[in-house]
């Protein structure tokens, strides 16, 4: 069955060198799917894209209340932040909200996402520290929630801990899939990963935009996920960064998250439409490309808004003389499924 398709091309001088293969799943929260590319159906992990489904628990048991959470904060526990000083700080915060110190963190250490910063801190002789990794502040928020259940932070990145559990299940849930029909791999920073079909996760995006069939304490939790990163984007990601300008330029109308290997998903709670999309050979590259060209076919930018986000639809080829050689086109053929 014809899919559509969603390529991208890499055009150096007059030849397109070479081409990457999108699947693309677009659902609504009647587990309709809407649009496709490729094979919607392609089984992959979730990578970071599944860190505002793993928000989900502690915001649903009232961790914001009880922890008292703003929503820099909140937006954090979603985030691939870039490690500027800003997210440093407010990981950091929390922790210490959380009567903790950067040593409970089990994520790792890299480099700060975000250049100048990490050439700063080496210029400066400082240690990059656990709070400047991108994961911090999911770590955190397992952190949290392990004390808002009131067990023992120990071994938190564990599958076994009640936390990594609650986080599968919850995850199963908003996919309407089994705990036992998600595959799990092991993330960068340590914790499970979850694969499961584009569609899936795209159904969960769907639902976590407009949560009007779940129960209320999940529906306030995923509202105030997307209140809370719709308020602070600078959060979910950084300077430079195409999760935060989306948001930004878009005024949250649309919000989205990038995942390692090439793994995109968006929420249009407008639409009640989830999307998700995977580059098949996991080029980051091609993501920002295909993820603006699909927004352009679904009609869901405006003219200012596409102008807005040129650089990450045509990015330019440069040699090592600053010279424009190439550039990055998409080329798509979608398939619409249903209205």
């Amino acid at each position: 069955m014809d899919n559509g398709e969603l390529n991208i091309h890499i055009i150096r001088g007059t030849l397109t060198e070479s081409r990457h293969i999108v699947h693309l799943a677009v659902m609504d929260i009647n587990r309709k799917l809407i649009v496709s590319a490729g094979n919607p159906s392609f089984y992959t992990f979730a990578r970071s894209t599944a860190k505002l489904l793993q928000a989900i628990p502690l915001l649903e048991a009232g961790g914001a209340e009880r922890l008292h959470l703003d929503d820099k904060q909140i937006t954090l526990i979603c985030a691939s932040h870039n490690g500027e000083d800003e997210h440093a700080r407010w990981v950091d915060r929390t922790l210490r909200q959380l009567n903790l110190d950067e040593t409970a963190l089990c994520c790792g250490i890299h480099e700060p996402f975000h250049e100048p910063t990490a050439e700063r801190l080496k210029q400066a002789n400082q240690p990059f520290t656990p709070l400047r990794n991108n994961c911090s502040g999911k770590h955190t928020g397992m952190l949290a929630l392990a004390q808002m259940l009131g067990i023992s932070n120990h071994s938190y990145i564990e599958i076994t801990h009640p936390v990594q559990q609650l986080m599968l299940h919850v995850i199963a849930e908003m996919s309407n899939l089994l705990p036992e029909q998600i595959t799990l791999g092991t993330d960068g920073c340590g914790v499970p990963v979850f694969a499961m079909p584009l569609e899936a996760l795209a159904f969960a995006y769907a639902q976590l935009g407009n949560p009007v069939n779940l129960s209320s304490a999940r529906k306030e939790a995923c509202s105030r996920i997307i209140r809370a990163i719709s308020s602070e984007p600078y959060y979910i990601a950084g300077s430079d960064r195409f999760d935060t300008r989306l948001i930004e330029v878009t005024n949250g109308r649309i919000i989205g998250k990038m995942g390692a290997e090439g793994l995109f998903t968006l929420t249009i709670p407008e639409k009640s439409w989830g999307i998700a999309l995977k580059i098949e050979d996991g080029a980051k590259r091609a993501l920002y490309p295909a993820v603006m060209e699909t927004l352009i076919q679904l009609n869901l930018l405006q003219d200012q808004e596409i102008e807005a986000l040129r650089s990450f639809h045509h990015p330019a080829i440069k040699n090592c003389h600053d010279h424009i050689v190439g550039s990055i086109q998409p080329n798509a053929t979608f398939k619409w499924h249903h209205d």
